[in-house]
């Protein structure tokens, strides 16, 4: 058996997937990897198109490492008769607890505070934050994800609503309500769970911002062009955005002007990366390949 790991994958998952034959790790050139090449893995970097299957005569499994297919070409990987996969329930605790942490930091100003400190500033007066509980929260988008992080932000007194079109999850976490401008009309912090498809791009942009309470705070682990960059950052420099805090990006690593300003706060699509998640993706996609490459 013969796998190709495109992307970066922790020394663990790596170490876990050699046991099941011969591994192409990172190669320069993906496509001439792939021309006997029985399965590939990717994460978010590599983006699996026609073009790269091309020479991709004996490739039987493409696995996602993640959440999501959209960096996948899936009806020309269903064309040459490759199964598309992913490892989607792997991460969904880790990505929830970011979104959560995010929010948390967010309202209560951790990140500015520890950078002050650091710079010798002790300016406890200007960093008075804000509690959760007793906040709206408005998830777009209850999956797995979403779910998780409308049970955690229960459990710490938000209220939660949620915009997911039928069918739904319906957990008693969140109340569900039938239109998107209702809850971007109520909530005062929204977290953004959807995949990228035609009807999400761009989906927080000018008119929606409007359309939000003024002194909203938006947290995004989802995907980077969900949010239209212009947009948010107009709301946040004009204060109608009162922070925003963004784990994903159109084009990573990031070095665009969000980056100028001080109420937008940033990981590195940290969303999946913890020890436990990684540890469960890698379970996961060795069970993918075993299953899937058998005989």
């Amino acid at each position: 058996m013969r796998i190709v790991i495109a992307d970066q994958m922790e020394e663990e998952v790596v170490a876990g997937i050699r046991k099941l034959g011969d591994v192409a790790y990172k190669p320069a050139d993906v496509k001439a990897a792939l021309a006997d090449a029985d399965a590939l893995i990717v994460r978010s970097a590599t983006k699996v198109t026609r073009e790269l299957l091309a020479g991709a005569g004996k490739l039987r499994v493409v696995a996602r490492a993640g959440v999501g297919l959209d960096n996948v070409d899936q009806k020309a990987c269903e064309e040459k008769g490759i199964k598309v996969m992913n490892t989607s329930g792997a991460s969904t605790n880790a990505v929830a607890e970011l979104a959560l942490a995010l929010m948390l930091a967010m309202l209560r100003n951790v990140q500015k505070a520890h950078h002050q400190m650091k710079s010798g500033l002790w300016d406890k007066k200007n960093l008075t934050g804000s509690e959760v509980d007793g906040k709206t929260l408005g998830v777009i988008g209850y999956g797995r994800i979403g779910a998780g992080l409308a049970a955690k932000a229960k459990a710490l007194g938000m209220t939660v609503i949620a915009y997911n079109p039928p069918p739904r999850r319906e957990d008693g976490n969140a109340e569900f309500v039938g239109k998107l401008d209702a809850l971007l009309a109520r909530a005062d912090i929204i977290s953004l769970h959807v995949p990228t498809t035609p009807q999400t791009a761009n989906m927080i942009n000018r008119g929606s911002i409007a359309k939000m309470k003024d002194g909203v705070y938006i947290v995004n682990t989802a995907r980077g062009d969900i949010i239209d960059e212009d947009a948010l950052y107009e709301g946040c420099k004009s204060g109608k955005i009162a922070g925003a805090a963004i784990d994903v990006y159109r084009q990573e690593p990031y070095k665009g002007k969000l980056l100028e300003l001080d109420n937008v706060y940033f990981t590195p699509h940290l969303g999946a990366s913890t020890k436990e998640a990684q540890a469960r993706i890698g379970a996961e996609l060795v069970k993918i390949l075993k299953e899937e490459l058998k005989g």
